[in-house]
């Protein structure tokens, strides 16, 4: 039986540090599976639907057989482009039980995105669902691989990707060229019973297990490789700076796809033996639902979840007593709203995270015992088995105790690299091990680290630096702003000028740009008061709801030029 092992051996950050498994995924899960099996694992409120750990291993064990019986071995890579559905799930543990690599894929990519993807992360298989928004799945695939209308399943060769072998589809229709779910888990049922453990000789926990592409707003995406060891064990640490336990219901309504769904949800309730209760696609009444309807003890968002939740019109009429902690990540968290989903939703011991999905993602973490002022301004300190620096980003020099410099991690959580990128790789993971996050932060001297923006996002104003992180929270003090993001402008004369863009509580519509300038002017220097404010309904997102500071950057020059 796998257990926490509070021995500790190594120092910080280098290989021998003793964490709190070995074991990969698959093996991991089977021992949780035989501490309580008829434990809750997953729900799916909307779907009336709840696999208990037995149940979900045994459909996973037959999954991950009939993935093997269509040819697929341990160290070949399957994608999965699809919703939070729940053979999301069982895929994920599927292939890291067949030791295969599991590629996510954004679910709004488009036929130019997978196209991209496909090539470059050598997919033997990929699973789809039919649609999701506005993108048609299934038209993508006959379009980009004409072939699977023509060729049986099983025996796919494609002119344009020759290492696609198999398409699956997550459901039980039947589609030309595809397999379905359902016969892949009736072929795993007719595989020996040792296929597995055959397979399981094949790899380890320091072999890759996910394959997640990054978001690709500076030039193609990467494929960000992380081990079993990556992601089981940050997923643990993850989990005890929450305290989460059997007991606990975590809602999850971010996506899976992303290392917010995976890792800091599904791993750390694995870890944890908590219950996971999904939301499909997020919808914050939906979110609240879930928490009053499952007794919920925990909720995940970003700051954008959060701020539609308490702000949804029955927002009254759902009872959130239940909940305990939870994590707030992904992008800055505003303070006002920290303290909004504490007081309002009862998430007294909610906790903030930071990383980057390249160190699995996450190196520090707020816990539930700290105190009210340190989770509003802080994104905690360091999970214990990492090393963590600040460096000044032009030379290089170790900064000093609230000296501002780029934030950089080193361990077990650091990725194993670029999928076939060695170039990039080397520019992110320096010579002594360390991975540069691009962030700008500071430490204290209690360990508490403050992020202040990216090293890209820093305005330059007249050669004053101005940190937008730090606007934004003065912005959300103003009554009325619901939300502000502030980006650089360039201007001929300083460089760059302070834009904001806001979006207003109900009520507050005619507020104005000057409003805003007369209150910063009086409470913050004059270099960062915003020179230009647009108001805008939505900001542009990511799947994964980060904001697209790129999109309102273009938007602020687009406006400037056109004199708005």
């Amino acid at each position: 039986m796998d257990t926490i092992d509070t021995e500790y051996k190594g120092e910080p950050g280098s290989p021998d540090y003793k964490l709190h498994s070995e074991l990969t995924i698959g093996r991991y899960f089977k021992n949780q599976v035989a501490i309580d099996p008829d434990h809750e694992f997953v729900v799916y409120p909307d779907r009336a639907l709840r696999w208990t750990y037995k149940d979900f291993d045994e459909r996973t064990d037959n999954l991950a057989r009939g993935l093997l019986a269509i040819g697929m071995k341990p160290g070949d890579h399957l994608g999965v482009w699809a919703r939070n559905i729940p053979d999301w799930l069982t895929f994920m543990y599927a292939t890291a039980k067949a030791g295969i690599v599991m590629v996510t894929v954004n679910p709004v990519y488009k036929s130019h995105e997978l196209d991209y993807v496909l090539k470059q992360s050598d997919m033997k298989a990929l699973c789809v669902i039919d649609a999701y928004r506005d993108v048609d799945y299934l038209q993508i695939i006959r379009d980009l691989v004409p072939e699977s209308l023509a060729q049986e399943r099983g025996h796919l060769k494609s002119e344009n990707y020759p290492m696609l072998e198999n398409l699956i589809y997550m459901g039980p229709e039947k589609h030309r060229g595809f397999y379905s779910v359902p016969e892949l888990i009736l072929l795993g049922e007719y595989l020996p019973d040792d296929a597995l453990p055959e397979a399981e000789a094949h790899f380890d926990n320091n072999d890759v297990v996910m394959m997640q592409y990054t978001s690709g707003t500076t030039g193609f995406p990467k494929g960000v490789m992380l081990t079993h060891r990556n992601i089981l064990n940050n997923g643990f640490y993850i989990g005890e700076g929450q305290k989460l336990g059997p007991d606990d219901r975590v809602v999850l309504p971010v996506p899976f796809f992303h290392c917010f769904g995976c890792v800091l949800g599904v791993m750390a309730n694995l870890t944890h033996r908590s219950t996971m209760v999904i939301v499909e696609d997020f919808n914050a009444g939906l979110v609240l639902q879930a928490i009053h309807k499952e007794r919920a003890t925990a909720v995940y968002g970003v700051p954008t979840m959060f701020i539609a939740e308490l702000n949804h019109p029955d927002f009254d009429t759902f009872d959130l007593t239940s909940l305990r902690t939870g994590i707030m990540a992904g992008s800055p968290c505003p303070p006002e709203t920290m303290r909004e989903v504490m007081d309002k939703m009862h998430a007294t011991e909610i906790t903030i995270c930071y990383g980057l999905t390249e160190c699995s993602p996450v190196f520090t973490q707020t816990t539930v015992d700290d105190d009210i002022e340190h989770k509003c301004e802080t994104v905690g300190r360091k999970h214990e088995p990492v090393l963590v620096k600040i460096v000044d980003p032009d030379t290089g020099k170790v900064c000093g105790t609230g000296e501002p410099g780029e934030l950089c991690c080193k361990g077990y959580n650091v990725m194993k690299g670029y999928y076939k990128m060695p170039e990039e790789t080397a520019k992110v993971i320096d010579e002594e091990g360390y991975l540069h996050s691009g962030d700008l932060g500071t430490v204290d001297e209690d360990g508490y680290y403050r992020v202040t923006g990216r090293v890209k996002d820093m305005i330059i104003r007249g050669g004053e630096n101005v940190y937008p992180l730090e606007i934004e929270n003065f912005l959300l003090t103003m009554p009325g702003v619901l939300d502000a993001q502030v980006v650089g402008i360039p201007d001929e004369r300083l460089g760059e000028i302070v834009g904001a863009f806001i979006r207003t509580r109900p009520g507050y519509e005619d507020m104005t740009e000057e409003d805003v300038r007369a209150f910063a002017i009086p409470r913050i220097a004059r270099y960062k008061v915003p020179k230009r404010v647009f108001f805008i309904d939505e900001f542009p997102m990511t799947p994964s709801m980060k904001v697209q500071k790129f999109k309102l950057r273009e938007m602020a020059e687009e406006y400037v030029k056109a004199g708005k």
